[in-house]
């Protein structure tokens, strides 16, 4: 992975989607600098191996669970609480757990599953974790999104793509809206101690696409023989939550530990803070859903 390791020893790490992939390869390697890791799962079985085989492979015994199904805004904010009751300090959250799927789900909420998990899920546990994420600065946000967002588009009066659903539509949507809810979010922690920054981890050989069926599936299993190693796809994400350089580097997209030109439609100030609204209304932000939990 990257060349130059930054101590982080004393820091602690909250990364979600951790038990393969990228953000497997990313915990890892931030628990070989040092980071007290607490990884977001689904599964506890799998979060326990994959925490086994990250402290049998680093040493460092500063590994912890959360679990909880993060396309389900009870799970969510479950996370957090118990989060905020275990640690009084979060020094890096890392955004990176999400999927594409063949057909068009509908979460616990009512909401489409991918725009819930890629989208929401970012929005909703960033906003639960801000109080205590102000109070550990300097601290930083690091959002996983992807080049497939220049493909997406947001149409604010069909979120949930009721009209027309396709799998990787509804996912370049939802990197798409990763971009705007992290140069959005830059713009109001503005002069906070936090940064926010997003990334594109290039196409990496993952378990990517495994929600999909039939011939969609096989094309993304085959188109995976020639992709980038995990490892390769982490250092980024590894770069933008350790690096000096980076400290005070925020509302920018990255490709490769440099800055990358975002989608047009990611630079519409108008379009974000209209999006932000809408996720606010979705999760209840905020509002009397976040009193009530």
């Amino acid at each position: 992975m990257a060349e130059t390791k930054y101590p982080m020893i004393g820091k602690l790490v909250l990364i979600t989607g951790a038990t393969s992939g990228i953000g497997e390869a990313a915990a890892t390697e931030l628990a070989a600098w040092g980071a007290s890791i607490v990884a977001v799962v689904r599964n506890r079985r799998r979060g326990e191996e994959t925490l086994a085989q990250i402290r049998a492979t680093t040493g460092n015994e500063q590994l912890e669970l959360l679990v909880g199904d993060l396309a389900a805004q009870a799970d969510v904010r479950r996370v957090a609480r118990e989060f905020k009751e275990r640690h009084d300090r979060l020094d890096v959250l890392i955004n990176n757990a999400g999927g594409v799927f063949g057909s068009r789900r509908v979460t616990s909420d009512g909401l489409e599953l991918t725009f819930a998990l890629d989208h929401l899920a970012y929005f909703l546990l960033t906003n639960e974790l801000l109080d205590v994420l102000k109070a550990s600065t300097p601290s930083r946000i690091v959002s996983t999104s992807s080049d497939a967002s220049t493909q997406g588009s947001i149409e604010l009066d069909d979120l949930q793509l009721e009209r027309g659903y396709k799998p990787f539509r509804a996912y370049s949507n939802a990197k798409l809206a990763n971009i705007l809810f992290t140069f959005e979010l830059a713009r109001r922690l503005a002069g906070s101690g936090v940064t926010a920054n997003c990334v594109h981890p290039g196409f990496v050989r993952s378990g990517f696409g495994s929600g999909l069926g039939g011939p969609m599936r096989l094309g993304t299993k085959a188109a995976q023989l020639f992709a980038r190693r995990p490892e390769k796809g982490a250092e980024t994400i590894v770069y933008l939550a350790s690096s000096p350089a980076v400290a005070s580097v925020t509302g920018k997209y990255f490709f490769d530990k440099q800055p990358k030109t975002p989608p047009a439609a990611a630079v519409d100030v108008a379009l974000a803070r209209r999006l932000w609204a809408m996720s606010e209304q979705l999760t209840g932000v905020g509002g009397p859903a976040a009193a009530a939990a």
